[in-house]
């Protein structure tokens, strides 16, 4: 197998670089992030969280990244002045804001770049944050029909099903949702995601696919791990981003980040 020339990797958060089970960032993880940057290969988060919720992550990691995508591809920037940004559409906001005013029992989380709140909080909504152990932001509530109105929202994740999602999507003009966790969707511009979060660091560096390598585990990774020129599901990866891999390297708890990049050469 010809060596390939990986220029930058990107890394799903939860699920890829934390681990369910820990909730703890594996050492051999760890230890592969420094691995690529003495090699000169640049390490990203791509994750749906928003930077601010990041934090409590990369808090736990001894890594400074090189840049972040941040809320499924619509929030892009890193340390040195790089930041391009998409946010919801004002009117599909509106629209989306309606649906809930319309289905009250409904809890929704609504993302700006640098605060995140919860238009109300519920038990199942508590069950879900419970899964995610010490790697749980803070939760905030704040009202949703003020906000939007003077700050950019990027993404909005309601607790609802896929026969709801298709509802709510339809009603907007460039809405798309996508799934990490069976429990809600995050709804995001149509044109956004992972992928095009990916591709502005390419134009940013001048990096091709084939240069790119992404990790992830979850839904709202498939097009991501479809995308990039080597795309890696962890072991413990849900089946459709398994489809869209390259390759199913072993699950977090048990080095799959490392146990990957060997694989391919690329440590």
């Amino acid at each position: 197998m010809t060596t390939p020339d990986i220029r930058a990797v990107f890394f799903d958060i939860d699920g890829t670089l934390t681990s369910f089970v820990t909730h703890t960032i594996p050492q051999s993880t760890i230890d592969a992030l420094h691995m690529l940057q003495a090699k000169g290969v640049k390490v990203f988060i791509c994750s749906g969280r928003a930077p601010s919720h990041m934090t409590v992550v990369l808090d736990m990691i001894p890594v400074s990244f090189d840049g972040i995508v941040g809320l499924n591809g619509q929030y892009c920037c890193d340390g040195h002045g790089f930041l391009e940004k998409e946010p919801l559409d004002p009117d599909d906001v509106r629209t989306i804001i309606a649906w809930l005013d319309a289905h009250p029992d409904v809890v929704a989380n609504f993302c700006e770049s640098d605060y995140v709140y919860f238009n109300q909080v519920t038990e199942s909504m508590r069950a879900t944050w419970r899964q995610l152990g010490k790697t749980a932001p803070k939760v905030f509530i704040d009202d949703p029909h003020t906000r939007p109105l003077t700050h950019e929202t990027f993404q909005i994740s309601p607790y609802i099903d896929e026969a709801q999602q298709r509802e709510v999507t339809s009603l907007c003009r460039n809405v798309q949702g996508v799934r990490w966790h069976p429990d809600f969707v995050d709804l995001i511009p149509a044109d956004g995601g992972k992928p095009e979060g990916i591709a502005r660091f390419m134009r940013h560096y001048g990096w091709t696919r084939d240069q790119v390598m992404a990790f992830g585990d979850g839904g709202n990774d498939t097009t991501m791990l479809r995308f990039a020129g080597i795309g890696v599901a962890m072991g413990n990866a849900t089946d459709e981003p398994k489809a869209a891999a390259d390759y199913v390297t072993d699950d977090v708890d048990h080095d799959g980040v490392m146990n990957a990049l060997r694989h391919f050469g690329v440590l």
